[in-house]
């Protein structure tokens, strides 16, 4: 399959790389054109512009900052209209860690409307470095990837593409619930910043009895 990336940060990093991994042919393009070239020296692949990444790409990966997707968006424009759009993303804002978009609208449904775009939420649930082992087995169990979209072709897509690195697809409704995966991500990234290391950081059973009154 032919992966467009746009964005060059961790995100782009562990994904591109698993798929690489998995056999996937890869483009990248990213506001720092340095950082796109690294990775595609990493993975044997090719950078280009915004416009040359979305013609190459059956489906595209948008992996940046939320304060740069406005810029991202505009570069892109309908260039990927009509394909997969697989959003990692997370509108949070780390001093209160709320969401930055309009109460009941995600950034996903933005994208959609930006880009003309197919649009899947998935990925956006746990740090890069969790992406980045090889098979997410957490006490002999796949990781369960939840991810949601309006498109068949397109959710069978990002369904192959979350198994390609040995994750386990639970498509958890239409892209309308993006915005609750968004929402759970804003408490993900609260317990990050408090601390919990990104492998276990639902590992709240152990906690609670590592604690004296837990």
């Amino acid at each position: 399959m032919r992966i467009g990336i746009f964005g060059a940060g961790a995100m782009a990093d562990a994904l591109g790389t698993r798929w690489a991994a998995a056999g996937h042919e890869l483009m990248i393009t990213g506001r720092t054109a340095g950082k796109a070239r690294a990775l595609a020296d990493k993975w044997g692949a090719h950078t280009g512009g915004f416009e040359e990444v979305a013609e190459f790409a059956e489906v595209a990966l948008i992996a940046v900052l939320y304060q740069g997707m406005t810029s991202t968006l505009a570069q892109i424009g309908d260039a990927v209209r009509g394909k997969v759009i697989v959003d990692c993303n997370n509108p949070v804002e780390v001093e209160h860690f709320t969401l930055v978009t309009t109460p009941g609208r995600s950034m996903a449904q933005e994208i959609e409307q930006a880009t003309g775009g197919h649009v899947v939420k998935a990925f956006n649930l746990c740090h890069a470095r969790v992406w980045q082992m090889e098979s997410p087995v957490f006490d002999g169990r796949r990781l369960v990837v939840p991810y949601c979209g309006d498109d068949p072709a397109a959710l069978d897509t990002t369904r192959r593409l979350i198994a390609d690195i040995g994750c386990e697809p639970l498509r958890v409704g239409d892209l309308r619930h993006a915005h609750h995966l968004e929402a759970m991500a804003a408490i993900m990234i609260s317990l990050l910043f408090g601390g919990c290391e990104p492998h276990t950081v639902f590992n709240l059973v152990d906690r609670a009895a590592a604690t004296p009154n837990g």
